[in-house]
């Protein structure tokens, strides 16, 4: 199935010039293939975090489908979705320990919920509600929780990077062991920033893990105008930096190249940069319309490599998953996304006197009065 698969994809190209069959060069991890059987070594996992993963995984599909559809009906005015790439999500998420902290671009929501960012939270963010904690002032999808060791989505290119390598060394300063994961698209890896965190990096071996997530559409420039490497991996070696690829919509091959890459780094043997070949399955946000520049043919042959139907197969050779344990985890997520939804679309509005909190830790008396007035609300005129 896997040489049928890649066989029939050869023609297939993208903004990028990815290919389906990219993942198959020496060079790249593999371990799961597209029909679910283990072609590599296996990370051993347990049944149990293999279904917890993919309960993770089915989850933030279905998170990102129903925020479209409220984005599409007016509810909510933008969101950027991990269509196609949730095992790079998820399986680095997966592989990081309690300590660590995750650095995200702004696809990276499901790896958020599944350190423990409430789906709350999220969905009060994506609402810009009372209850949002940056007060309704960000776009959606651009949230932060420092509980859970989760840095704010920011959506300039690259400047996540630099923001990760700083906490990796000031930690290394102080004798904390934590690893600090970023990630990015193939197109930040033309930003500065890339080449300032990576150089930093690379010279104070920094306990960083960075993750290129090559999805084949980079917003700016085809690969081809904008690189004349072979690899993004290989873009970290000037700086010292070790690259790997890995098969991006495997779950397992992200898994064991991750869990590598933290070990290394807390072992104080410095950063590795990760390029996982994966793939957008959607436009680049609910502002796009990717029927412009990708006909619905070319999408087949990435559709057999959906990273959710390759673990679902996995799970049906090895415990016998079924179409109900399907339809019940289904379910127990469109319940509770049904729970948190209708909270969030009732909460009201942030007050408009919060405009002026969390600019100066003590308000200068100009901006004082001008918060007293707006409390105030509108007033007549004089003379009426």
């Amino acid at each position: 199935m896997t040489t049928d698969v890649h066989a029939t994809a050869a023609t297939a190209r993208s903004t990028s010039q990815r290919k389906p069959e990219d993942v198959l060069a020496d060079d790249v991890v593999r371990v799961l293939s597209p029909d679910g059987t283990l072609i590599g070594e296996d990370p051993g996992l347990t049944d149990e975090e293999v279904v917890l993963l993919y309960r993770a995984m089915l989850r933030t599909r279905l998170v990102d489908e129903r925020a479209v559809l409220l984005q599409r009906q007016g509810r909510i005015g933008f969101h950027i979705g991990s269509l196609g790439e949730e095992a790079t999500v998820l399986g680095t998420a997966f592989a990081l320990r309690e300590s660590d902290w995750m650095f995200p671009c702004y696809r990276e929501f499901g790896g958020a919920l599944f350190r423990g960012m409430p789906l709350q939270r999220y969905f009060d963010n994506l609402f810009g509600n009372a209850n949002d904690v940056a007060k309704g002032r960000q776009m959606p999808d651009h949230w932060s929780y420092r509980d859970k060791r989760l840095g704010s989505v920011s959506s300039p290119i690259g400047t996540q990077m630099t923001q990760a390598m700083g906490v990796a060394w000031a930690a290394k300063l102080r004798g904390d062991p934590l690893v600090a994961i970023v990630y990015f698209g193939d197109g930040a890896t033309s930003s500065n920033e890339f080449h300032n965190a990576l150089n930093f990096a690379g010279v104070y071996r920094t306990a960083n893990v960075f993750v290129c997530r090559n999805n084949g559409w980079a917003i700016s420039v085809p690969t081809e105008r904008q690189t004349a490497s072979d690899t993004f991996a290989q873009k970290g070696v000037a700086y010292g930096v070790p690259g790997v690829r890995c098969d991006g919509n495997d779950v397992f091959a992200v898994v064991r190249a991750t869990r590598a890459a933290v070990a290394r780094a807390a072992a104080g043997e410095g950063p590795t940069l990760i390029e996982a070949l994966t793939y957008r399955l959607s436009g680049h946000s609910t502002s796009d319309d990717p029927s412009r520049y990708r006909p619905e043919a070319e999408v087949d042959p990435w559709q057999a490599l959906d990273p959710l139907r390759r673990l679902r197969l996995f799970l049906q050779d090895r415990i016998g998953w079924s179409d109900a344990d399907q339809a019940r985890i289904e379910a127990e997520v469109q319940e509770e996304l049904k729970r948190v939804i209708d909270v969030a679309e009732k909460t009201s509005a942030p007050p408009l006197t919060s405009l002026f909190d969390d600019v100066y830790a003590d308000l200068p008396w100009h901006l004082r009065e001008q918060q007293e007035e707006l409390a105030l609300g509108p007033r007549a005129p004089k003379g009426h």
